[in-house]
């Protein structure tokens, strides 16, 4: 059993059926609302592990009620992704900048949406708060002692590329906006010009696999591992 609680914020009966039954069979605690104003209400009573939601719904569509739910403090740790019937980019894009952590498009099978969904629930990082490392897959990270691992093999980075590396792996789920990075890693204080995370990112690509960050375009950047 899962004991996570998942969210279902959709406007179409039929979608919260499915989507419930299937979910409920992998053992998840499930929650429906309708709208956008209920998902938000309930959001806060239940403080779900996973939010699914769609962008088209009356009242309040999935952008807005994405951008109130992240104004929430007590749901900044959790998941928010987008299950909607619209598949172009401006509208992930949109999803995206309105802090959602996926955007998946509705066609997908239920067995493979509940893959999805068990993988972003299971791939989290593994934070101590007394030594300070992090292992997410093979990629382990002393912050203490600035040791970084990937596969066994060991990488000695200059200051500004673990910081950046261990930003991105203190939440695999979430993309880190290119301001958001400049802030906790080079700091409001520090000039820095527009290309100095893409060298940055690069560098590390290079040293880790080029698989190892995504770059949401426009938006900002994830680790994957």
């Amino acid at each position: 059993m899962n004991q996570k609680k998942i969210l279902l914020i959709d406007d179409e009966q039929d979608i919260l059926e499915i989507l419930s039954y299937n979910l409920e069979k992998e053992g998840y605690e499930v929650y429906t609302a309708s709208n956008g104003n209920e998902g938000i209400e309930k959001a806060k009573q239940i403080i779900p592990d996973l939010i699914l939601l769609d962008v088209m719904m009356p009242e309040k569509d999935g952008i807005e009620t994405c951008q109130d739910l992240r104004k929430i403090k007590e749901l900044q740790k959790t998941l928010i992704v987008f299950l909607s019937a619209r598949s172009e980019e401006f509208s992930q894009l949109a999803g995206f900048q309105a802090g959602a952590n996926d955007y998946i498009v509705k066609i997908i099978k239920p067995k493979i949406l509940i893959s999805k969904v068990n993988a972003l629930l299971q791939l989290t990082s593994q934070v101590s708060d007394t030594t300070k490392n992090i292992t997410v897959g093979d990629l382990m990270i002393d912050k203490d002692n600035f040791r970084v691992s990937k596969g066994g093999q060991q990488f000695l980075l200059p200051k500004k590329e673990f910081d950046l590396l261990y930003l991105l792996a203190s939440n695999t789920n979430k993309v880190f906006k290119r301001e958001e990075i400049l802030e906790k890693v080079w700091g409001n204080d520090v000039i820095v010009g527009e290309r100095t995370i893409d060298v940055h990112i690069r560098r590390l690509r290079e040293k880790l696999g080029i698989g190892t960050i995504q770059t949401l375009k426009g938006i900002g950047y994830k680790l994957v591992v």
